[in-house]
């Protein structure tokens, strides 16, 4: 019996080849599968040039918007700072105002006092009280009376007398005036004084626990004999 004789095959082997057609066949795979995805999206309503235009449009605002917010926060510390040099100003011509005024003040006392020196005239007083006020003390319940004298009429010749002063109030719900013994610590109850032009008499006094002063009154009596004294009552306020 006769043997068959094997057949020979000849297969050529590409190793190279083969990686290439597999890579191929792998990128298309991919490209395929993106295109379907993106096909997905735009089919159900995706537009990618249009969210695209969008996002650059939302970059566009967002900058505008910080560019805004730059300009409003310079503004508000140019603001804060015109805000404070306006108060500044303020304050500097309340000052100003509030200098101008005393020295108004000031001259109008003086105007008057001086007036009152060179003042002539038969049936002036002896003796004047310039000047009448109450200033606070050291310590609670203590004040200073601020008492100016002058001569209305001009004179070579000193002029002598005392002066006495009384404050009224209420203590208790009733009524009560104390004399200088009463509210000054030496208990005196006038204070004595001789000048040619002008004095200055500050007597300072304490007034008791519970007392509301409502007025104190002040009397000038001359030493020549014939003249008249002089008072004058001040409604009680504090400087």
């Amino acid at each position: 019996m006769t043997e068959p004789v094997p057949k020979l095959v000849v297969r050529t082997y590409a190793p190279a080849r083969r990686r290439w057609l597999l890579a191929a066949l792998a990128l298309l795979g991919v490209f395929t599968f993106y295109v379907t995805y993106e096909y997905g999206r735009f089919d159900g309503g995706f537009d990618r040039l249009t969210t695209s235009q969008r996002e650059a449009e939302s970059r566009v605002g967002q900058e505008r918007l910080e560019k805004q917010n730059r300009e409003l926060r310079v503004k508000l510390a140019e603001f804060e700072s015109e805000e404070v040099g306006q108060g500044r100003e303020r304050a500097e011509v309340a000052k100003a105002i509030g200098d101008l005024q005393a020295q108004v003040a000031k001259q109008a006392q003086e105007l008057a006092f001086y007036k009152g020196i060179v003042e002539q005239g038969v049936n002036a007083p002896e003796v004047k009280i310039q000047q009448l006020r109450i200033s606070a003390g050291d310590a609670p319940g203590r004040f200073r009376l601020r008492i100016t004298l002058v001569q209305p009429v001009r004179s070579d010749r000193s002029v002598d007398g005392v002066i006495s002063a009384r404050v009224e109030g209420e203590r208790e719900g009733g009524p009560l005036a104390l004399d200088l013994a009463a509210l000054t610590a030496d208990k005196r109850a006038e204070i004595p004084f001789s000048f040619r032009y002008f004095e200055n008499i500050d007597p300072e006094i304490t007034l008791p626990a519970g007392f509301s002063p409502e007025r104190v009154s002040v009397e000038v009596r001359s030493a020549k004999k014939g003249v008249a004294p002089v008072t004058q009552t001040l409604m009680w306020s504090v400087e």
